[in-house]
């Protein structure tokens, strides 16, 4: 009963981690970028939705503030790689340290703010059912799962316009997009501050749903998006689509908080969950390398047994004439 109470809870934490992880898509998979301002932003939507919980506006409206201040913050990475000519790895970690001391600021020098006895979106949804009694992991988990639904279709429409095209044509092909007309500066800093607002928007949502915002809750979160997109193309594969892409990203993070809630209910430590990240990453990373390697050996395999095939007919048709040669000359 412990285990399915905790996939219960991982699958609700999953889902909010998801949009973080969409986030993450867009810089490492569409712009080919690794972004690691997110370990900031992540933390600068939960400030920012705490500090206006706390003064009384409506939950739902401070997810809006915590997107636009998120897009704020890939801005300014984007602006130091593009018109600054600094490597994106190091503006992204410039960024995200600077963050760290703006998240104090937000919070009024606290290192985090609680929020058990503020309105939260997931209390405000489970008031609207009375005769229904439902809890923060239900209600996190139905939010969740409507707003990845909302996010994803967005996202799909926005990467099919002719925008979105030029955005992936960046990360694919920059020159060629270059000699094309498109400013991939501009596509840059778009990508970016558009992952980031996403990022922090899952921090704000996940701030709500644990009940405070803490100034260290975003440490670890690239390499958390990472194994979650890595899980879901390995598990899940790239199939029918960009959608397809999308969703399995999403189940990715599901999939990532199931085996960490999983392991910590069979005794693991909770100071251990960075090598267990970094393990899973690690196997992640190395299984579309085995399964080259396996249907390479397959290949091989078959490719003897048809030579071998091959020969065995080879010699058996020369047997033949050697026969019928033989027959012909005794007659």
């Amino acid at each position: 009963m412990g285990i399915l109470l905790a996939i219960q809870g991982a699958v609700s934490q999953g889902v909010l981690w998801g949009i973080m992880t969409l986030g993450v898509f867009l810089t490492f998979r569409i712009l080919d970028i690794a972004d690691l301002t997110v370990d900031g932003s992540f933390a600068t939507g939960g400030a920012i939705c705490a500090v206006l919980l706390t003064r009384g506006m409506n939950p739902y409206l401070t997810l809006v503030f915590a997107f636009l201040v998120g897009i704020l913050t890939g801005l300014c990475t984007g602006f130091m790689t593009t018109k600054l000519k600094i490597h994106v790895l190091l503006a992204s970690i410039l960024t995200q340290i600077a963050l760290y001391s703006v998240n104090i600021r937000i919070m009024g020098n606290k290192a985090n703010i609680p929020l058990l006895g503020t309105k939260t979106a997931m209390k405000l949804f489970s008031g609207l059912f009375k005769n229904v009694k439902m809890t923060v992991t239900t209600s996190s988990l139905i939010i969740g799962l409507i707003a990845v639904t909302i996010l994803v279709s967005i996202l799909y429409w926005f990467l099919g316009t002719e925008i979105g095209a030029s955005l992936r044509a960046t990360g694919n092909n920059e020159k060629m997009v270059r000699a094309l007309g498109v400013n991939t500066d501009t596509m840059k800093i778009m990508g970016l501050g558009l992952s980031n607002g996403l990022v922090a928007l899952s921090g704000a949502m996940v701030a709500q749903s644990q009940g405070y915002a803490d100034v260290q809750m975003g440490v670890g979160t690239i390499v958390i998006g990472l194994a979650s997109i890595i899980i879901g193309e390995v598990i899940f594969g790239k199939r029918f689509g960009l959608w397809y892409t999308l969703i399995s990203v999403v189940l990715g993070s599901i999939l990532y908080r199931i085996v960490i809630a999983v392991v910590l209910q069979l005794g693991l430590k909770s100071t251990d969950l960075k090598l267990l990240t970094a393990l899973i990453v690690a196997i992640a990373l190395s299984v579309p390398t085995l399964k080259a390697k396996i249907f390479k050996k397959k290949i091989g395999v078959a490719v003897n047994d048809d030579e071998n095939t091959r020969h065995s007919n080879v010699i058996e048709k020369n047997k033949e004439t050697v026969e019928a040669g033989v027959i012909g000359e005794n007659k």
